[in-house]
């Protein structure tokens, strides 16, 4: 697969088989996620995968605290107000997405319910958790952001697909007590990923892109 096939085939999924990855895969694809450019080359991204038993007590505890209104304690601040040509985008996606799933705007049920998947992790068998140092701040985020991409990329050319999550940021505690890590290890978000389910009907949404032009300026002189 070619680079430029690999991101126009990138796309977030929310519905995934059960299926594992072969251990030597992992590494193959992790390896090459870590070429990502970074300040300095400090590679400040930190990256807890879980998987098996530990991916589901996570999943059923923070379904848990959902259902019963414990509120997010996320490591850092999510601002959602978008406004202007990005609330447009943001209610397009939204318009995709439910429209495939068959959420009309005013079933408050269907959209607690998909809400919810996310806590599930979209039933996929891994979920990365990614952050960084308490020390670093919003440049160094942007590195992380970086591999991240790398990460996402690297997994559809070996014919998996991902997620990511902001959800994920929400009760970090969990994270950090199910690795074993101090306060000094922030989540950023969450990467979900593993084999498309296509019987999924999540995963047929599909957004655009606006033209070059909107978002980038050519001068010469």
């Amino acid at each position: 697969m070619s680079l430029a096939d690999a991101i126009r085939s990138r796309r977030s999924v929310r519905g995934y088989l059960p299926d594992l990855v072969p251990d030597d895969e992992l590494q193959q694809i992790f390896e090459l996620a870590q070429w990502a450019p970074s300040n300095c080359n400090v590679q400040p991204w930190k990256v807890y995968v879980a998987s098996g038993a530990l991916r589901d007590r996570l999943s059923a505890e923070m379904q848990r605290r959902v259902r019963e209104g414990v509120a997010p304690d996320p490591d850092y601040e999510y601002r959602g107000d978008f406004e202007g040509e990005y609330r447009t985008r943001q209610v397009e996606c939204a318009v995709a997405l439910y429209s495939e799933m068959g959420i009309a705007r005013n079933d408050r049920e269907g959209r607690q319910r998909a809400v919810m998947r996310n806590f599930e992790f979209f039933d996929a068998p891994y979920m990365a958790f990614i952050g960084m140092d308490k020390a670093f701040g919003t440049t160094v985020a942007i590195d992380v952001g970086m591999y991240a991409q790398n990460l996402m990329l690297t997994l559809v050319a070996h014919g998996l697909h991902s997620c990511p999550m902001g959800t994920m940021r929400n009760y970090p505690d969990l994270v950090r007590e199910a690795f074993g890590l101090s306060e000094d290890n922030r989540i950023l978000f969450g990467l979900a990923f593993g084999y498309e389910d296509t019987q999924v009907a999540a995963n047929r949404t599909r957004t655009t892109r606006d033209p070059v032009a909107s978002s980038v300026i050519m001068r010469s002189e």
